[in-house]
Formats: structure tokens, sequence, C-alpha cells
């Protein structure tokens, strides 16, 4: 989805099946905030022609809000035949020459070096949105549990008091996790209500061995937030077993409706 100053974006398609868009920009207007709240490739090419015909009329100041990053994942290349997408786009995103480029909880470090004028938009808002709501469930103290120790650094200095964290098993020649260690003050977990925090989920698999891992350390209730939560979660386990109370996400790129996810509308 695509919205020019909040309003979202039309987009038509001729016979042929390319893009009819049709935008009136009001006379006078120099300055212009586009939210692309990311659902599929093609709307990179509709970001184009709206940013292109908006600065045709004479619109110099135009931000964009990109919370998910599409291409994040392919942040480096091993292969010779790996391409580097991220490094493409990011390109690509330049050269519309934005003011402001304000993405939300980048998946990688590699995404705020390559895009120019960048604008880190921090997840604790809705973390701490999630956590005033299981405190009035919950009694206790809410225990932080970060998946791997990239989430740790990321995380562990927003939020105060103790919290632990994982450390994968992974079968390197496939990419498999096999399992997950639970690290840091583990001896906090048996009994606690526990909040599992990261930056994005696809089927979930992260997540699932984190919360078998502390359900078998005696964890209490368990629940989850993910700044960005692909539709492919909705196919995985995690949706399915009863480790995971609910699951907590952004509007950034999930599209779809569960009753066990609970979706915060991007800001």
């Amino acid at each position: 989805m695509i919205k020019y100053n909040e309003k979202q974006v039309n987009l038509g398609y001729f016979p042929d099946g390319t893009l009819l868009m049709k935008e009136l920009v009001p006379e006078g207007t120099t300055k212009v905030t586009i939210t692309w709240l990311y659902e599929n490739n093609e709307e990179l090419m509709a970001l184009w022609f709206l940013t292109k015909h908006l600065q045709s009329k004479g619109v110099a100041d135009i931000s964009l809000k990109l919370p998910y990053i599409p291409n994040a994942r392919q942040d480096r290349v091993k292969k010779e035949e790996d391409v580097f997408t991220l490094k493409y786009f990011s390109e690509m995103i330049n050269s519309l020459g934005f003011s402001k480029v304000t993405v939300l909880d980048p998946h990688s470090y590699v995404s705020e070096a390559l895009i120019n004028h960048v604008d880190i938009q921090s997840p604790k808002p809705y973390v701490e949105k999630v956590l005033k709501e299981l405190k009035e469930k919950h009694s206790d103290d809410i225990l932080m549990f970060y998946p791997d120790e990239g989430a740790m650094k990321r995380y562990s200095a927003m939020f105060d008091g103790p919290y632990a964290f994982g450390i994968k098993k992974r079968d390197w020649a496939t990419g498999e996790i096999r399992g997950l260690e639970v690290s840091g003050q583990k001896e906090l977990v048996e009994g606690s209500t526990i909040l599992i925090v990261d930056d994005i989920c696809s089927r979930g698999g992260t997540f699932y061995h984190s919360a078998k891992a502390l359900k078998e350390l005696g964890a209490g209730k368990i629940y989850l937030y993910i700044s960005h939560c692909e539709n492919t979660i909705l196919e995985g386990e995690i949706l399915k077993d009863d480790f995971i109370e609910r699951v907590y996400t952004t509007n950034s790129i999930f599209t779809k409706n569960n009753e066990k996810v609970e979706v915060f509308n991007y800001e």
C-alpha cells in the first residue's frame, strides 16, 4: 500500500497490465510525505512514478516513510552468483532524492549504510504498548527474551531489567534451526511471564524453538513482539501450538487476520 499525505494511492491498470495512475497535486504544494507499507514489488514502480510525478509538479521536499525495507535479507553476497538486491534497491530509492527516508527497526545495519538520509525509528513505543498490556494482565514483572545475540545487542539497552537470550543450534548446510539454548539470566525463566522481542518473522521457526526451550525451563505465559511479520507466519507452527499466547506486530508488512495476532497501525 502506498499513501500520499495519508491518502491511499489507487493503482489502476491498462489492458496490457501496466500501471494506470492519476494523482492531482494541488497548486502550490511544496512538501509531501509518501508512506509505503510493502505488499509487493510492483509498488516500487508505482513509488517511482508517483515521486517523479510530484517532482514534475514542482514538489521539492518529498520524504518517504518505509517502515519495512524490501530486500533487507539480501544484505550481503557470499557467492559469485548472488545478486546484491538490497544494494540495488537502495540505489533506486536514493536516485529519487528523498529529503528523508524513515525506517522502522531495520533488519540490518547494512540497510542503514546504503540508504541516504535514513531516519531510524525505534520499535520501543510499540514494545512499551505490549508491556503495558501484559502488566495489566499479569501482576508479576515481565522477563524479556531475545532469540539470538544480535537481537540481544539491539534491544537490551532499550529496556531496563533482567533478560535472557538464545543461542541457535543451526544446520549450516541447510540453514535450518535445529534447536535453541537459553543463556543469560536463565534462572529467572521458571514461572515468569516472558515477552520475546525481535525485528522480523517469516514462518516463525526461531520463535517456535525459543518458546519450546523456555517452556522446558518452566516459563509461564509467553508472548511475542516482532516489528515486521510476514504473512507466511500463518503457515508455520508458531500459531498452531500453545507455546505462545499472542503475537504482536505492526502493519508494516502483515496484511492478514488471525485471532492470535494483534496488529498496531504504523505511526
